[in-house]
């Protein structure tokens, strides 16, 4: 345990103490970064609201592109650059039937994760 100088401030410590131990535990646990930096690209993602509008909708079923304009009040035209960057990241995937463009969930975890945050915010009401 290092100790530094003193401060003041009350939502900070009082002392500066480095615990060597609970900081190597927590660089063990942190993870590369690479790692965070494509955490942080997802988590952009879906801090859209339109985005993720279009990610909800779709965990219900799968949809074209019309369906979606209606749902989401947009045009196809407008929904196009951000199903590109969902598609991009791999959090939805398409299927061509026809003239039809129909996009479902990506593979990978980010259900789970909508479902974590739904459920965080039920828990706060």
């Amino acid at each position: 345990m290092t100790t530094y100088g003193v401060y003041m401030a009350s939502d900070v410590c009082q002392v500066s103490v480095i615990h060597e131990e609970r900081l190597e535990e927590a660089r063990a646990a942190l993870p590369e970064t690479d790692a965070v930096e494509r955490l942080s690209a997802l988590y952009k993602l879906l801090g859209d609201p339109h985005r993720l509008r279009i990610l909800l909708a779709l965990e219900r079923c799968e949809l074209c592109v019309c369906d979606l304009a209606a749902l989401l009040g947009s045009t196809p035209s407008a929904l196009s650059h951000q199903l590109r960057l969902l598609r991009g990241a791999g959090l939805v995937r398409f299927r061509r039937e026809g003239k039809m463009a129909f996009y479902r969930p990506g593979k990978g975890g980010v259900s789970k994760l909508l479902e974590a945050g739904l459920r965080a915010l039920e828990k706060e009401e």
